[in-house]
């Protein structure tokens, strides 16, 4: 069994930054994908950025390419999304998922279907 727990949301103005982390516990050995979802409200969820664990090659969404940066501490089991020049539109729940498998295309990795485990996320709230 995985558990992943994130931190770090919070109300921030537009233009501010902020750091986001999820730390894994478990079987974390097995874990090969790390990825970061938001939710607003009303809308469906959506992958912005991802790792794999093993070599640290990074995917982003188009839609934040440049502004979200995800990274990783071996050591500490931790994923973090570092998010510089928020938007009012940034704001949303934000979620940490694992996955322990290798097969996936590009394209399946900001999937939220390529996931299995899932934290119960952590607030964003930009105002202008």
């Amino acid at each position: 069994q995985v558990f992943v727990v994130e931190s770090g949301g919070g109300s921030v103005q537009a233009g501010g930054s902020l750091t986001l982390s999820c730390v894994a516990s478990g079987y974390t050995d097995s874990l090969t994908y790390m990825g970061w979802f938001r939710q607003a409200p009303g809308k469906e969820r959506e992958g912005v950025a991802t790792i794999y664990i093993r070599d640290d090659v990074t995917y982003y969404a188009d839609s934040v390419t440049g502004r979200f940066t995800i990274s990783q501490d071996n050591a500490k089991n931790a994923v973090y999304l570092q998010i510089h020049s928020l938007k009012p539109e940034d704001t949303a729940m934000y979620y940490c998922a694992a996955d322990y498998r290798t097969n996936w295309s590009r394209d399946q990795l900001l999937l939220t279907s390529t996931y299995k485990h899932w934290g119960q996320g952590t607030q964003v709230t930009v105002s202008s």
